[in-house]
C-alpha cells in the first residue's frame, strides 16, 4: 500500500503505519524503546515526533520511507 505522505498530518501517519503493521500503541511503544503515552500523544497530534523517531518507526514496522522530487 502506498499513501502520499503531503495528505496526512504526522500523527495521522504515525497511526497508520502503526496500524498497517498490526501493532497496538504498547507493543510499538515497547519495540522503538518508548512509552505508550509517547506513542498515544503523538497520534492524537499533542506531540510531534522527530525524524529520526519515524525511520525507526518505519524500519521497525517494515515501512519505506521514499522522498522524491515532485517532477
Amino acid at each position: 500500500m502506498e499513501i502520499k505522505a503531503n495528505n496526512y498530518k504526522p500523527n495521522d501517519i504515525l497511526k497508520f503505519i502503526r496500524q498497517n503493521a498490526n501493532l497496538t500503541q504498547e507493543q510499538l511503544a515497547l519495540k522503538i524503546g518508548k512509552s505508550k503515552n509517547w506513542v498515544k500523544n503523538n497520534e492524537q497530534g499533542i506531540n510531534r515526533y522527530f525524524f529520526e523517531d519515524l525511520i525507526k518507526i518505519a524500519d521497525i514496522c517494515d515501512v519505506e520511507i521514499i522522498i522524491k522530487d515532485k517532477k
